[in-house]
């Protein structure tokens, strides 16, 4: 026992205690690494996918929910949520060779039976949006050299509707879905929209003046229908009165032939009246004429039988 204590220094035990401690927590560090790495238990978010690799290789695709993975498989998460991709002062060119621009914005989704396909060939997360905007830039140039510059105006819903029916074919080679793309700011040069400015305060001048004279030419119409609706009033009431007139007289010459003919009619009763009269006192009459007409006054010249009574002692 001396000798095994002659060679002892102070406070050896405490540094051996002390690396003791030492090496248990290096002890924990491990374990505790090795449990993070080789953990099995796993979340899918909602709106995502797990796509399982193993040595760089997709092995499986797992949805949303909870999973139980080998220290050898690797989960990465893809996105298959509705994501926008914005294009800002995108350029095209019209049929009539004047320069368009438009911001738009694209929402898309990835398909999720493509998960795997897009994995492999385009994003290890689901981000297509510098694939987007490409393509969108393609697309828009491509339908805006279809039309002119005034049908672009004129025709902004069916150039929309072109636009998303050609930008759908185009995502669908990156695994893609169109959603809807919104326009913005469709805008042309300066220039062109103050030519644009002019023609339609033009236009605006024109159909004006076109309405005016059309006012006009209504006032006249309806001045006209007035005056021909008078004349022929005036004309209407001449001619009533006209018959009016006619009718009186035909009244009138009708009532002077009844009266001609009652009169007619009256004389020869008369007529026929003094001639009863005449005829009833010529029977009656008693041979002698009348010696007096009227107040006992003698008829001159008529007194035969005293003249014959006074020259027959001759």
């Amino acid at each position: 026992m001396a000798f095994l204590g002659i060679g002892r220094r102070d406070g050896e035990p405490n540094r051996l205690g002390r690396n003791a401690s030492w090496g248990g927590v290096v002890v924990l560090g491990l374990v505790a690494l090795t449990l993070i790495w080789a953990w099995p238990l796993h979340t899918v978010p909602t709106g995502y996918r797990g796509v399982i690799t193993v040595g760089g290789k997709i092995e499986n695709i797992q949805g949303e929910g909870f999973l139980l993975l080998w220290p050898w498989q690797k989960l990465n998460i893809f996105n298959i949520r509705s994501e926008a991709a914005v294009i800002d002062n995108a350029e095209g060119s019209t049929q009539d060779t004047q320069p368009v621009h438009v911001s738009l914005t694209v929402r898309y989704g990835i398909s999720p039976d493509r998960v795997s396909e897009v994995f492999e060939r385009f994003s290890r997360d689901g981000d297509l949006s510098s694939y987007v905007q490409t393509a969108t830039q393609e697309v828009f140039k491509a339908v805006t050299a279809r039309f002119t510059a005034p049908d672009l105006i004129a025709k902004r819903s069916e150039v929309s509707v072109e636009i998303v029916a050609a930008l759908r074919d185009k995502l669908k080679t990156y695994g893609a879905q169109v959603i809807n793309v919104d326009m913005r700011s469709f805008a042309f040069s300066p220039e062109y929209m103050s030519a644009i400015n002019q023609k339609v305060t033009q236009e605006q001048l024109r159909l004006a003046a076109e309405n005016k004279v059309k006012t006009v030419e209504a006032e006249q119409k309806q001045k006209v229908a007035i005056a021909e609706a008078e004349a022929n009033a005036l004309r209407a009431k001449a001619d009533g009165e006209a018959y009016a007139t006619l009718k009186d007289a035909q009244a009138k010459a009708e009532a002077l032939k009844v009266q001609q003919a009652a009169l007619a009619q009256s004389h020869e009763v008369l007529e026929l009246r003094r001639i009863e009269v005449e005829r009833i006192k010529a029977e009656r009459w008693d041979g002698k004429l009348p010696e007096a007409i009227y107040a006992g006054a003698p008829i001159p010249f008529l007194n035969v039988g005293a003249d014959r009574k006074t020259a027959a002692p001759q």
